[in-house]
């Protein structure tokens, strides 16, 4: 009975051992750490638990491979560019005649061919992107050279000419006869116009020569108008004259230098010169160089026969040309005059007219001049008086 009342005291304990066991199990606590005798069964898992393999290392990670640099593509032929060969200087041209005054233009200079570094830079960037070069532009044309004033280096062909009535030339360049008058002055009644206002006045025309010179002056005095005055000075050749200096003075004075060694009148205005040759006048001395080839030979001048020479002012030089008329009977202040006209044929660009009469019983000395403008002024000199100079 002591020993059936032990057991039944010792179930309900084994009861609660084993339940506690089994709590702590399902809880997830080591056994280890719970009981203090050794127990076969719990020191196997404990030895299956300590003895587990560790997990495998990773393998190690392949290293990546760098990427590749695209391989440089070839360069395309570079294009050559045909640069414009620079153009050959040309030789200035003559200065024609008349031409008015205007500044002188230096030639520009040829346009540059395109910058060798520009065009490499631009071919290089077209290499490295790959794309198709374009098609290079055609080189730029050279830039034409503004045309140049030509500069005259002869004269014309002739200086004075003369053409028969009926159109035939009765000489060149060679000498015709000539006969100058003696010096004289000679005094001038004047009636005229200037920008509409009719005026009176008197002129006096020097004429001087000796020892192969010559010396002319002729001036138009107006009262309370003033004066003005043109001289032309030169030598004697067997052509008559030819003169070297030609001055006219108004409000201020201008001159034209004639170098026939050089062909060409030089002005003092700055206008380019004019080309001229041998026989070529002045605007003064012209009319003596007509009474000079009357005197000798009036026979080869009938009416209608032209006698032109190229005639120098103070700014250019033109060429004038005289027509042979008939002698008409003058009522001068000298008296009744017999003498032959010629006029002036006009010409374009003409800014003065004019008309001449020449006294045979003088050596055909002028005795009359009537110079009129495209404006409407106009001068009549009239033969007062003649007497020694």
């Amino acid at each position: 009975m002591p020993e059936m009342h032990l057991r039944q005291r010792a179930l309900p304990a084994l009861t609660a051992v084993v339940l506690g066991v089994h709590a702590l199990a399902l809880l997830g606590l080591p056994l280890w750490s719970q009981v203090s005798a050794p127990h076969t069964e719990v020191a196997a898992m404990q030895t299956r638990a300590l003895s587990l393999p560790e997990p495998p290392a990773p393998p190690p990670a392949a290293p990546v491979p760098a990427p590749k640099a695209p391989a440089p593509k070839p360069q395309q032929p570079r294009p050559k560019v045909q640069r414009p060969a620079p153009a050959a200087p040309t030789a200035p041209a003559p200065e024609p005649l008349d031409t008015p005054i205007r500044e002188t233009v230096e030639p520009l200079p040829m346009a540059a061919a395109p910058e060798p570094a520009a065009s490499e830079a631009s071919e290089t960037a077209d290499a490295g992107s790959g794309a198709t070069p374009a098609t290079p532009p055609a080189p730029p044309a050279p830039r034409p050279e503004p045309e140049t004033p030509p500069t005259p280096s002869a004269g014309p062909a002739q200086g004075m000419a003369i053409t028969s009535p009926d159109g035939t030339p009765l000489a060149s360049d060679a000498p015709v006869p000539v006969q100058l008058p003696d010096p004289a002055r000679l005094s001038f009644a004047v009636t005229g116009q200037a920008k509409r206002f009719n005026y009176s006045a008197s002129a006096e025309l020097v004429w001087r020569h000796a020892n192969g010179q010559y010396q002319a002056s002729q001036e138009v005095s107006l009262f309370l108008l003033g004066s003005r005055s043109q001289t032309s000075e030169g030598r004697i050749t067997d052509r008559g004259l030819e003169p070297s200096r030609f001055n006219d003075k108004a409000r201020k004075e201008q001159s034209a230098q004639l170098a026939f060694d050089q062909n060409l009148a030089h002005f003092s205005t700055g206008a380019p010169d004019a080309a001229i040759a041998p026989g070529a006048q002045d605007r003064l001395s012209v009319f003596l160089q007509l009474s000079a080839l009357l005197a000798a030979a009036p026979q080869r001048y009938p009416a209608g026969t032209q006698i032109s020479f190229i005639t120098v002012s103070a700014r250019r030089a033109d060429r004038w040309t005289f027509r042979v008329g008939e002698t008409e009977t003058l009522d001068l202040p000298s008296g009744s005059t017999q003498a032959l006209r010629l006029d002036k044929i006009a010409a374009a660009g003409d800014d003065q007219q004019a008309s001449l009469w020449l006294a045979p019983s003088m050596q055909y000395l002028p005795v009359r001049i009537r110079l009129a403008q495209d404006n409407g002024d106009f001068a009549d000199l009239q033969l007062k008086g003649r007497q020694a100079p």
